[in-house]
């Protein structure tokens, strides 16, 4: 079968793969049809790795899928041919500790599709436990579809802090995960949610998404300032992970406020502004993965609160080593870009 395989830094190519196995008992054997390029995609082509952990080379990358069930195992009953589906890109036991209690992200024997331990969706078929796969409402397209693995991400950040009326909210990036962290802001009520970033475009398109205030990164703490007389922001999310967003966003919450870093950062060690952090006891929150939050994250898609603006590029997998290119260069006014897989 067709697949992309990254073969190093900045090197995609176009290969042939085996075709998985047929499903055993409990799996389920998935269609591919669309795949989201995701921060952490990015990390792996452009720097060859994720903090600690190198990428294996070929790796295939991609873990915000949507397809369709072309075939079952034995006691499957939940699915069948023809039903689409996202699937959860974490492959957990379900039986450890973390497991037991619901912190699937936690597994202590979890794979993870899309890095050196598991092959990711950038392949034409994939062979699934069912328990990672859900079923999406008729309405949705593929394309749409792959907005709930990323979107769980940002509904576990809810497992986690609590944003609620009338919370004042900041995203420092406007890449697809800030973009997705400010609409689940608005839906929670925030009063105000402003989001930062350097590219007008992005800016622009956060515009569009329904954002309260979009401003250049370099005038966010004076923006904050204004909008909320000198108080600060209660909920800081950190979506870019730079050394400048990380110690602005602690600058910015108010006394006693959240900062939440769901960015990856590409820096191995870097200083932290500690002390502002502790003379305004912050909670510092970090965040790993989706947890399963596929449902809450379908239902909010399905309410229309995230709107599908954010995508704005969809291309077929031929096109998939210039589209990461376009997203490592910022070009053509991207946003979040799709990549169709049976085009």
């Amino acid at each position: 079968m067709r697949s992309i395989q990254l073969l190093a830094p900045r090197t995609l190519e176009e290969r042939e793969m085996a075709f998985p196995r047929d499903p055993g008992p409990g799996e389920i054997l998935v269609k591919i049809h669309s795949v989201g390029i995701c921060g952490s995609d990015m990390h792996w082509y452009l720097d060859g790795r994720i903090g600690a952990f190198q990428a294996v080379y070929p790796q295939v990358l991609g873990h915000e899928p949507a397809g369709e069930v072309v075939g079952a195992g034995a006691g499957v009953t939940k699915y069948k041919a023809g039903d689409r589906v996202a699937i959860e890109p974490s492959l957990t036991c379900g039986h450890c500790e973390f497991c037991l209690i619901g912190k699937h992200n936690h597994c202590l024997h979890s794979s993870f599709m899309g890095s050196p331990q598991e092959p990711g969706l950038l392949r034409e078929f994939a062979t699934i436990p069912q328990h990672n796969a859900i079923h999406f409402p008729d309405g949705f397209t593929y394309a749409q579809a792959t907005l709930i693995e990323p979107l769980a991400v940002i509904m576990h950040m809810l497992e986690l802090i609590e944003i609620r009326p009338p919370d004042t909210v900041a995203v420092l990036g406007a890449g697809p995960i800030g973009m997705l962290a400010a609409s689940v802001a608005r839906a929670c009520g925030a009063s105000q949610v402003t989001i930062a970033d350097r590219l007008p475009h992005r800016l622009a398109l956060a515009r569009r998404m329904g954002v309260t205030l979009a401003v250049d990164l370099k005038t966010l703490p004076e923006a904050i300032r204004d909008s909320t007389r000198g108080r600060g922001v209660d909920v800081v999310i950190d979506a870019a992970a730079a050394p400048e967003t990380i110690n602005t966003g602690l600058a910015i919450a108010r006394l006693g406020g959240t900062f939440v870093l769901i960015g990856i950062p590409v820096e191995g060690k870097f200083p932290i502004d500690v002390h502002t952090a502790m003379a305004k006891e912050l909670r510092i929150q970090t965040l790993k993965r989706s947890n399963h939050r596929a449902a809450p994250a379908i239902q909010l898609l399905a309410s229309g609160a995230v709107k599908d603006a954010l995508i704005t590029h969809t291309v077929p997998l031929a096109k998939t080593p210039e589209a990461f290119q376009t997203l490592a260069d910022y070009r053509d006014g991207v946003g979040k870009l799709i990549i169709g897989i049976s085009e």
